[in-house]
């Protein structure tokens, strides 16, 4: 009787398992960067507010930021499924640096314009285009599909933190001291990244993946590790030459019933957060009277939200599922900025950038985490390519409607662009809510439409 009672006990909760120390790794590595990437995002739009005073001028910054991945995406994650991942995190963070050196000569010599800043601003994302399908591309190698929610997370949080708490107040504290202080600390933290991203280890270069395609399956032989999918259906496998490449990855998404009209409402969605956001530096500064030295402070409240959403996020998915998290959280980061647009106060103003910033990132870590368990590891890098190409490549769309819109007042930009959001997220909805958790998914079978 004790025998049975005591079987009857619920087992007692057990810990998640650590992710170890190859995960770690990347987390390092693209902390660094996430320094770098912090720094220049708060000082670009900075430094064009005091070089013009035209709001379109001061879109462009966006535009330029996100252009790369309209035309390069796609060829680069051909690249990242091509090469060692490894040296294509390396390379994007040292050239990366080059360039935010030559930023830093053009401050020193007073011979920096908008023009100059544009161009700067245009060359980080080419190269971001390569770090961010490669750094991507890694985690899938490294944990199992059950945990890339948790791992997506805690990658979102150290970027979060290195991004916004750290980089955030820094940069705007050193721009309004001496801007060639936050441009040398650029230099520096992406100099640094490079380095770091070649420490990783072998399995994160993809090169074990590629091989045990090629190689067919033989009495005797081990299983597939998660960083070696196997027998993916035919039409996944490598094409010829780099034109099949770079289709291989709009075939996937456009084949797969789930992964087709996700692609289709995030880019809709995309643009109308890029619209509302692209003139954002100018509503916080003229609508909500908010100090140029306290901008980066006053973005903590996104910071804040961000973080708690990394925090939260894996446990909402195992409470609720994936498809229902999403659709909340589209929905609810939308009206937020509407309520700001409507009711310019730096109180609503904050407590909005909290809540829509903290929904963003549960929708990133989870749409991240759908995407990595569906798609196959040697095509990774094309999908994601090919997937922001789209998603990125349209979203100067919603920058130039941006800045427009902000010629007729600085809090238009956030009324009509959440508006229509909220339009798409109301049609989009029912397919949202309805969506797997990663776990689920199958690389090696997508569903098919």
């Amino acid at each position: 009787m004790s025998s049975a009672a005591v079987n009857s006990e619920p087992a007692p909760p057990t810990r998640p398992a650590p992710l170890g120390g190859p995960f770690g790794k990347v987390v390092a590595a693209n902390l660094s960067s996430s320094l770098g990437d912090g720094i220049a995002r708060v000082a670009a739009p900075l430094l064009a507010v005091q070089l013009t005073d035209d709001p379109l001028l001061v879109s462009l910054v966006a535009v330029a930021a996100l252009l790369p991945w309209l035309l390069l995406a796609i060829p680069a994650g051909v690249l990242v499924d091509r090469i060692d991942r490894r040296l294509a995190l390396g390379l994007a963070g040292g050239v990366r640096a080059l360039v935010a050196g030559g930023l830093l000569a053009l401050h020193l010599t007073g011979s920096l314009t908008i023009w100059w800043l544009l161009l700067v601003v245009l060359l980080y994302g080419v190269l971001e285009t390569v770090y961010d399908g490669a750094i991507r591309a890694v985690v899938p190698s490294l944990v199992v599909r059950g945990d890339l929610p948790r791992a997506n997370s805690r990658i979102e949080a150290t970027e979060i933190v290195v991004q916004q708490f750290l980089s955030q107040p820094l940069t705007s504290w050193l721009l309004a001291f001496s801007a060639a202080w936050a441009l040398g600390l650029n230099t520096a933290a992406y100099a640094a990244a490079g380095g770091l991203a070649l420490t990783l280890p072998a399995v994160a270069s993809g090169i074990a993946a590629r091989r045990r395609r090629q190689v067919p399956d033989a009495p005797g032989r081990p299983e597939p590790t998660q960083a070696e999918y196997g027998n993916e259906p035919d039409d996944a496998a490598p094409t010829s030459g780099w034109r099949g490449e770079l289709a291989a990855g709009f075939r996937f998404i456009w084949a797969s019933a789930m992964l087709r009209p996700l692609w289709i409402v995030s880019v809709l969605i995309g643009i109308c957060h890029a619209a509302i956001t692209s003139t954002l530096v100018l509503f916080i500064l003229e609508r909500l009277d908010v100090p140029e030295a306290w901008y980066g402070t006053f973005m903590l409240a996104g910071a804040v939200g961000a973080l708690t959403a990394a925090a939260v996020t894996s446990r909402l998915k195992t409470r609720f599922g994936t498809g229902p998290v999403m659709a909340a959280v589209n929905a609810v980061g939308l009206g937020a900025w509407f309520l700001v647009g409507v009711f310019p106060l730096a109180g609503v103003g904050a407590v909005a950038i909290f809540v829509s910033f903290g929904c963003t990132t549960t929708w990133n870590v989870l749409v991240m985490s759908l995407r990595q368990a569906a798609v196959p590891n040697h095509l990774l890098g094309r999908v994601h390519g090919t997937w922001r190409t789209a998603l990125w490549g349209a979203m100067p769309l919603g920058s130039l409607a941006g800045g427009l819109l902000a010629r007729s007042g600085y809090s238009t930009p956030l009324i009509v662009g959440a508006s229509v959001g909220l339009m798409v997220a109301a049609v989009g909805h029912r397919y949202i809510a309805t969506l797997p958790d990663p776990e689920t998914l199958d690389p090696a079978e997508p569903a098919r439409a």
